[in-house]
């Protein structure tokens, strides 16, 4: 499988690793600006890089669009005429549909995706669906490709990676508030700085994989870990005070709205 990226950013180059760490049978091109870029995925990732979109395309199987969303309309501009019905092109720009990305390349077969940036250790969830005219073989290439950055959930129906986008794609972001807050109070109440860290990001960590394990409800083990009158009880109770739960799904929704407007180019 050839795979050209557009853009050799942070992302494009976990997906990138995780393809080369899976041992999946394909080459690897990236179109890239920036010299000191392409010299980086040249000598750490080992594939070619090109200041030529044109050139990065040219007999690809997927071309995967991992630039900025305000970038469209230019690489659109580039790339139009010079893609082929045959390719598939893969979006992994937040809030652009594939409907927006069909018009502007004038192509049909589409793929868009929504991963994360745990997708850099291998961690990742990626949220994704594709056009009817997406053969089954890139299909499978695909799901195989994401699987190689962590897990990955296929959709039938686009608005399900507006709200992925808007819950895993920007959670991270909420998930690291959280530890520093968790470790900014340890800190505050004497711990050093470097073992409330610990304590914080290894409590989030353990708390995530024993909810994945054991398969319980959060709310069944927010109850196991709550003794009546105890400490978690009296945290809990703050947290309910602050308005911690209304916050996290005030967080989702902004973000679900900001990626609306990046939709409509705003």
């Amino acid at each position: 499988m050839r795979i050209a990226f557009i853009g050799g950013g942070v992302m494009a180059q976990a997906i990138i690793a995780g393809v080369q760490d899976a041992g999946l049978d394909a080459s690897i091109i990236v179109g890239e600006p920036f010299k000191i870029r392409r010299k980086s995925l040249e000598s750490d990732l080992g594939v070619e890089a090109t200041a030529s979109n044109t050139e990065a395309v040219t007999g690809a199987d997927i071309v995967v669009l991992s630039v900025k969303p305000q970038q469209l309309d230019a690489i659109a501009d580039e790339l139009k005429g010079v893609l082929k019905s045959s390719q598939t092109v893969m979006s992994i720009m937040a809030g652009v549909k594939l409907h927006s990305i069909g018009l502007k390349l004038k192509h049909k077969k589409l793929i868009r995706v929504m991963p994360n940036t745990p997708a850099q250790i291998r961690k990742g969830i990626s949220a994704w669906t594709a056009s009817d005219d997406v053969d089954e073989s890139i299909l499978e290439f695909v799901s195989n490709m994401l699987k190689a950055i962590g897990d990955e959930l296929k959709f039938s129906d686009e608005k399900n990676i507006d709200i992925s986008t808007a819950l895993s794609g920007s959670g991270p972001g909420y998930v690291f508030v959280m530890i520093e807050a968790l470790a900014d109070a340890g800190v505050d109440l004497g711990l050093p700085v470097h073992v409330a860290r610990h304590l914080a990001s290894q409590t989030v960590l353990g708390s995530a994989a024993l909810q994945r394990e054991s398969g319980k409800h959060p709310a069944e083990l927010r109850n196991m870990v709550t003794s009546p009158g105890g400490t978690t009880a009296a945290g809990l109770a703050a947290l309910e005070k602050g308005g911690f739960r209304a916050t996290i799904a005030d967080a989702v929704c902004s973000a679900y709205e900001r990626g609306e407007e990046l939709a409509g180019g705003k």
